[in-house]
């Protein structure tokens, strides 16, 4: 292995956190003309000017990509910030985008001078915009709405195209506001009470818009030039830089989730493992946050419209106090029944997200195979722990080892559940990888000058040789696709589950103070990606993610999640593998493994259930309208509900609990009892494998039982 420096990408974590700025849609205001409002414009800062520059020139100078800030790019950068500042298309009107097209091929020019203006240009047209059309909103709001016509409203807005007079705009909010208050209705309020949440709504919205500054106006644009080169790079200002620094120091007194604004709601895109929501076992990435109260008597906040930093306040607080959130599943749609989720904050200690275990003893013909579940969250380690020269310092490899020695002589077969684990530390996918080969290489990293470092098992005893499965979902990023690709290269072990999410980037923060000369106070930073993960057969984990050899149903949309859904995500390619040695007899086992696994679920109720969810919830995201006729929202609704109160019964004849009476609340689940039918099926294609090699071994047919 080469030892060249290779000392910027050491200092990166690969985690994969996508607590960026650019996606909050939170409206802002201003006005040029008589307002309702009257808002002071937003002008750019000579700090802003000399920041512009510096980011400009280390994104076309460090990028990976490598690509020059021109004409192209420029026309790229318009769009995206465009879609950041009216993603619904509901504020600007035609004629505001067709005067903006002459900043399409110049963009480049402005951004390499440091001038700003244009951004501020086109954020004060859309201020203006906003303030114009809330105060129709606010009228609207005072005329009767007549929920017995039949009509629809368009769900997806992105590529509608923009409304020509302001009339289109008031019909589009006309049915928007009756989408707002059947939904409200369908919640339990009356329409005195929906007309008053939704006032509440957009007076706050004109209110907030007020508070808008020239450092937001930055965040948002600069954001905007910082994704058209790939998601993953992002300008931090200097209190997105204190949120996400708290989020690495895994110390935050919440409830560990990562958070972004999507379509003007909050929406939830990681779980931190090991935190109050992940242990929760409630919420899920893509889930919306619709309202917050306190403790366990306030009244439920509406913050529809809130800007993202304001609600990531309102969420975080002092350990061991109550947060209630009014959660619209994912899988319900965007006009499903919503749910309240109570949680007790906590602070996010690396003993929540550590490694841990089971033995499960699963029925076969002829006796028991016992299997052994090791759960990863996350890939972590106590650095500065280790750093201090603490012998017994905490990270994944070190339980895992242990997890390992304990279970040895015990278990037939193991499994390493890896969903929804998004990274960690490069270092310790690596060594974990190791504990299961004996030697060689288990990653390739290419840097932007076409530099290719090898990363070794540094180790070379192997700490368990026996029959290995990895699960894996939609969600596994980053390091665990180092992990899960390098066994299946090595043909080690069977990797079972969904497609992973495809995140095959390196990336570094750059604090920016250090280039602007005598610069007041934090400048943030920017998080750059500089490089690419291969695995050691060639191929990269970007893009595409690791396939696994049997597929397993996932409740994850591949086309709303993953990084192929990224507009400007870097693409899948590869380089030349390295020399290894791999196991190439456990492939042949895959055929009559896929085999008994479908003989398996076919007669299984909760892995049907569980199809069926998944069904609905596809139905679900796949409407492209919703009616706004109240007797059909109300059956759609109650449909909804139904199901989760027949879902709710099944769950509690599988815990020996009495079934619930129509009419009667959903209680919360206590934590870990919800039925898990695809690790219950990967312990079973576990088993089958441990059977199957050790009749391999002894050269019997692989055929039948």
């Amino acid at each position: 292995m080469r030892k060249r420096d290779f000392s910027l990408i050491r200092r990166v974590t690969t985690c994969f956190f996508l607590f960026l700025a650019v996606g909050c849609t939170v409206p802002f205001a201003t006005a040029k003309d008589v307002l309702p409002t009257v808002i002071n414009q937003v002008t750019p800062s000579t700090k802003h000017a000399n920041l512009d520059r510096t980011i400009a020139q280390l994104l076309s100078h460090y990028h990976y990509r490598q690509v020059k800030l021109d004409d192209t790019l420029s026309g790229q950068v318009l769009d995206t910030y465009l879609s950041a500042l009216d993603p619904a298309r509901s504020y600007f009107l035609a004629r505001d985008i067709a005067a903006f097209e002459k900043y399409r091929y110049t963009l480049d020019d402005y951004l390499r001078a440091g001038n700003l203006q244009p951004a501020y240009d086109i954020f004060n047209v859309y201020q203006r915009r906003l303030a114009e059309q809330t105060d129709r909103i606010l009228k609207q709001l005072k005329q009767p709405f007549n929920f017995t016509i039949k009509e629809s409203l368009a769900l997806d807005r992105k590529e509608a195209p923009w409304a020509t007079s302001v009339a289109q705009l008031n019909a589009l909010w006309r049915k928007r506001l009756k989408h707002e208050m059947l939904n409200l209705i369908l919640a339990g309020q009356d329409q005195a009470a929906a007309r008053d949440t939704l006032q509440q709504r957009y007076e706050g919205l004109e209110r907030r818009a007020t508070q808008s500054t020239s450092d937001d106006v930055f965040q948002l644009y600069i954001n905007a030039l910082a994704q058209s080169f790939d998601p993953h790079t992002a300008y931090f200002s200097p209190r997105a830089t204190e949120n996400f620094n708290i989020q690495m120091r895994l110390s935050l007194e919440g409830i560990g989730s990562v958070l972004r604004m999507e379509d003007e709601r909050v929406t939830i895109v990681e779980l931190v493992p090991g935190g109050p929501a992940d242990l929760s076992k409630q919420l899920r990435p893509k889930d919306k946050i619709v309202g917050v109260a306190q403790g366990n008597d306030e009244p439920m906040t509406d913050i529809i419209g809130w800007r993202l930093d304001d609600v990531v306040d309102l969420i975080r607080g002092p350990r061991g106090t109550v947060v209630r959130l009014q959660i619209v599943p994912a899988k319900a749609g965007t006009d499903g029944p919503s749910k309240t989720v109570k949680l007790v904050r906590d602070t996010i200690k690396l003993e929540k997200q550590a490694a841990r275990s089971e033995i499960k003893t699963i029925p076969v013909s002829g006796g028991n195979v016992q299997v052994g579940v090791i759960v990863i969250p996350t890939f972590y380690s106590d650095f500065a722990a280790a750093q201090q020269g603490e012998k017994n310092y905490r990270s994944t490899t070190r339980d895992v080892r242990q997890i390992l020695k304990e279970m040895r002589n015990k278990v037939d077969s193991i499994v390493v559940d890896l969903r929804q684990n998004g990274g960690g530390s490069l270092q310790e996918a690596v060594e974990l990888t190791g504990l299961f080969i004996e030697e060689g290489p288990i990653v390739q990293v290419r840097d932007t000058g076409g530099g290719v470092e090898i990363e070794e098992d540094p180790d070379a005893n192997l700490v368990y040789e026996g029959p290995l499965v990895v699960l894996v979902d939609h969600l596994s990023a980053s390091a665990s696709e180092i992990f899960a690709g390098a066994i299946q290269d090595y043909g080690r072990g069977i990797v079972v589950g969904d497609p992973t999410f495809g995140k095959g980037t390196v990336q570094t923060l750059i604090d920016l103070s250090r280039f602007i000369p005598n610069a007041q106070g934090s400048l943030g930073q920017l998080k750059l990606t500089i490089a690419k993960f291969y695995r050691i057969s060639g191929g990269s984990t970007q893009h595409r993610g690791v396939v696994p050899d049997i597929i397993l149903p996932s409740l994850f949309d591949a086309d709303e999640v993953g990084e192929s859904t990224q507009d400007t995500a870097l693409p899948w390619d590869e380089i030349r593998p390295v020399r290894y040695s791999s196991d190439s007899d456990l492939t042949t086992l895959v055929p009559e493994l896929a085999r008994r696994h479908r003989v398996r679920t076919a007669s299984d109720p909760e892995y049907s259930t569980l199809l069926e969810d998944i069904q609905a919830a596809k139905e679900a995201r796949n409407k492209t309208t919703v009616s706004l006729l109240q007797r059909d929202r109300k059956i759609e609704w109650e449909k909804a509900q139904n199901r989760l109160f027949e879902r709710e019964n099944q769950y509690r004849a599988a815990q020996g609990l009495s079934p619930l009476s129509k009419g009667e609340e959903i209680p919360e689940h206590e934590e870990g009892t919800d039925p898990d039918p695809l690790l219950d099926e990967s312990t079973h294609i576990a088993a089958d494998l441990a059977i199957l090699a050790q009749r391999s071994a002894r050269g019997v047919a692989l055929t039948g039982r």
